[in-house]
């Protein structure tokens, strides 16, 4: 093992070899002592290397990165286990290590061999290693940051956005989106619209098969008892979800709830101007349906006066001609709908 500490000249695929030979002495060691000076050496070389494979990846002040070194490195990288250990051994390390971790990470969702993005095949065939990192969000604020790192360049596979989709992770992003840690909040909000916005046809399918649970979570803990954040983050998403044509079928279906209406109608009436234009962009696409449902016709003209009120005194932020078409087209209608158009909506 005295070969692991030679200071020398080393090509990227051994560094990363080295770099596996140590997380594996560093673990053994703890299990004997986690300060004995063995362990405490082997974790100063650890972190050197860690630094040399950022290194490798990112160039430093004198040089850019070789395209060359970079391929070596991420062969031997998924040619044996090295991204499961690394990722493992984080919680470990020291800050600044930690750090070059996450990078290199982050970086090898990129990189490709013979034009193929490995990552991601490695990733289909190691999905558990998405389950670490969405768990790992969930640990302490420093290290969450990096668990939302890495998570969030992994989520540009399509085989990872599907994965996490479709199984227990994604009902963890409703709370992780509310964690107090700003920072941590704001990544977790980044990788949920990377969710729902990325893959259109992974999306598509997904809600058109989970419609009511998927609403029912998002209505109820974002939309209804979200904080300022939360509540502005989740309208802005949720219109982007609705207005995508590959989404065109879902849309359909929720603007023609009376429930959904009512919660937009609320958020219209928040005291900050963020939310309300938010949700406006939503209102509008339940007054826009040719077909509204009678009992979305009734509320409406029911509230009539007080919609063409508070729509009257809704300006944008900065001068914004396509918002102030949009609500004229939308106060007009509301203001010529009437009862009887119930009745020509059902023939």
């Amino acid at each position: 093992m005295k070969g692991l500490f030679k200071n020398k000249s080393r090509l990227p695929g051994e560094i990363v070899r080295q770099t596996r030979d140590l997380i594996v002495l560093a673990e053994s060691e703890e299990e004997i002592d986690s300060r004995n000076s063995k362990r405490l050496g082997i974790c100063a070389e650890l972190c050197r290397n860690i630094s040399d494979l950022k290194s490798i990846l990112y160039g430093n002040s004198e040089a850019e990165p070789v395209p060359e070194a970079c391929l070596m490195l991420t062969q031997e990288f998924f040619r044996e286990d090295t991204l499961r250990p690394l990722i493992k051994s984080i919680p470990k390390l020291d800050l600044e290590a930690r750090k070059d971790a996450t990078q290199i990470v982050a970086n090898l969702q990129k990189q490709q061999v013979e034009s193929r993005l490995v990552a991601s095949e490695y990733l289909e065939s190691n999905l558990d290693v998405i389950d670490s990192l969405v768990e790992g969000i969930d640990h302490d604020h420093e290290l969450a940051l990096h668990y939302t790192g890495m998570l969030k360049e992994c989520v540009r596979h399509q085989v990872v956005a599907k994965y996490i989709l479709e199984s227990k992770n994604l009902e963890k992003f409703f709370e992780y989106v509310q964690l107090p840690y700003f920072d941590v909040a704001t990544d977790a909000s980044k990788i949920f619209r990377e969710l729902l916005t990325r893959h259109k046809s992974t999306v598509a399918e997904y809600l058109a098969k989970n419609y009511e649970w998927f609403f029912a979570e998002y209505n109820t803990k974002l939309l209804e008892k979200g904080s300022y954040f939360t509540k502005r983050q989740a309208s802005k998403l949720l219109g982007d979800v609705l207005m995508d044509r590959s989404n065109s079928g879902v849309m359909v279906k929720y603007v023609s709830s009376l429930d959904n209406l009512r919660i937009m109608m609320n958020l219209l009436r928040e005291p900050t101007k963020n939310i309300q234009l938010e949700a406006f962009h939503i209102f509008k696409l339940f007054v826009a349906n040719e077909n509204k449902p009678e009992d979305i016709v009734a509320i409406l003209v029911a509230n009539r006066t007080k919609i063409l009120r508070l729509f009257a005194d809704l300006k944008a932020e900065k001068e914004d001609v396509g918002f102030e078409t949009d609500k004229s087209l939308v106060m007009n209608e509301i203001a010529t709908l009437s009862l009887l158009d119930i009745k020509t909506a059902d023939r």
